[in-house]
């Protein structure tokens, strides 16, 4: 160690040692008092290579912060932090075999392991179920174990950046996963057992191999946010946009309901009477127009800063209207594919 660690004052609770050039952690540095009331460590951005024995020592510590150091061993030390629920370790050396074999004992509720040398998901790892946060980005993961589903109470998994293929229809156990980063792999295809995460509320995508997505998809009911941008999907969808004309009865139910043509039970059987109550408004708010497919799906997409946004599956309601999952017009740096895509078309994507 350089010296003594001077304490930056984060707080009463809160020990910040970061940026101070240490190599190790003595436990005479800190009074035993301070050492009690420490529920906050912070350690990043020192010379650390193994995880000091004297962290043992503040007892009560909830979050740990060992990021940015070099780090190639996490030891027994970290057992000793049973009040731990926080270790942030992110961009280390740190790889399967770096961890305590009895980490899986501890209720850490969130890990980030991101920017680190991992191969693999480490077995320990995979028996925190009181685990709610686990980030491995920026790893060298080339498979999800089918033991993620033993993580029964993760929300938030990220694995962004490895170089997975595909996932594990088991990933589709996580009950209450609400948000789920892949993007920056080489995934080509999604599982359809993924619409049995019911809790998810976004899902990255981008920049894998997906050609398609399974139809299933669409009973992921809160589902926000969905990025695919730089999947040959996206390509295909800007490219070549389907042309799939309206049945007589939709087109007859559309003049009705947009002319607000009077009718009654009896000049109409039931049957179109319930058809024509179906009708819903355009979501295009230059589009007076109506349609009637209750299979209607909207998802916001973020792809591309937002400069347009891809319907899942989507029935436009007239030849007029354009892009109904925005009442923004084309931006000027729209690229040449996009506006030589005529806008009268009438449009429909499925999926699978």
């Amino acid at each position: 160690m350089e010296g003594q660690p001077q304490e930056t004052a984060d707080g009463e609770n809160v020990l910040n040692l970061s940026r101070l050039g240490l190599e190790t952690l003595s436990a005479e540095a800190v009074s035993e008092e301070r050492r009690s009331d420490v529920q906050q460590l912070l350690l990043p951005h020192n010379r650390l290579l193994v995880l000091p024995a004297a962290v043992a020592s503040f007892s009560q510590l909830l979050l740990l912060d060992i990021s940015s150091n070099g780090l190639a061993f996490v030891g027994e030390a970290l057992l000793g932090l049973a009040k731990l629920r926080t270790l942030l370790a992110k961009n280390n050396r740190l790889d399967e075999f770096s961890l305590p074999k009895e980490l899986g004992r501890m209720g850490l509720e969130v890990l980030n392991l991101s920017g680190n040398r991992f191969e693999e998901v480490p077995g320990q790892l995979l028996e925190l179920r009181a685990l709610k946060s686990l980030s491995m980005g920026g790893n060298r993961l080339k498979s999800i174990p089918a033991e993620i589903e033993n993580l029964s109470s993760l929300e938030f998994l990220y694995l962004g950046g490895n170089f997975i293929t595909s996932i594990p229809p088991e990933l589709a156990n996580l009950h209450y996963l609400s948000y789920l980063v892949l993007c920056d792999n080489k995934i080509q295809s999604i599982p359809p057992q993924l619409a049995q995460l019911h809790s998810l509320r976004s899902l990255s995508l981008h920049n894998n191999l997906l050609t398609y997505l399974p139809r299933e998809i669409l009973n992921l009911i809160h589902l926000q946010e969905l990025s695919l941008r730089g999947n040959p999907l996206v390509v295909r969808f800007v490219r070549d946009l389907m042309y799939d004309p309206p049945s007589l009865l939709e087109l007859a139910g559309r003049v009705i309901k947009s002319r607000n043509l009077a009718y009654s039970r009896c000049e109409l059987p039931e049957n179109l009477i319930r058809y024509l109550d179906l009708a819903s408004k355009c979501p295009n708010p230059k589009c007076a127009g109506v349609y009637f497919d209750s299979c209607v799906r909207q998802i916001k997409f973020v792809d591309f800063c937002g400069k347009y946004r891809l319907p899942l599956m989507h029935y436009l309601c007239s030849p007029e209207c354009s892009s109904p999952c925005s009442s923004n017009s084309q931006s000027e740096s729209d690229s040449e594919d996009e506006a030589s895509i005529a806008a009268h078309r009438m449009q429909k994507v499925l999926l699978g």
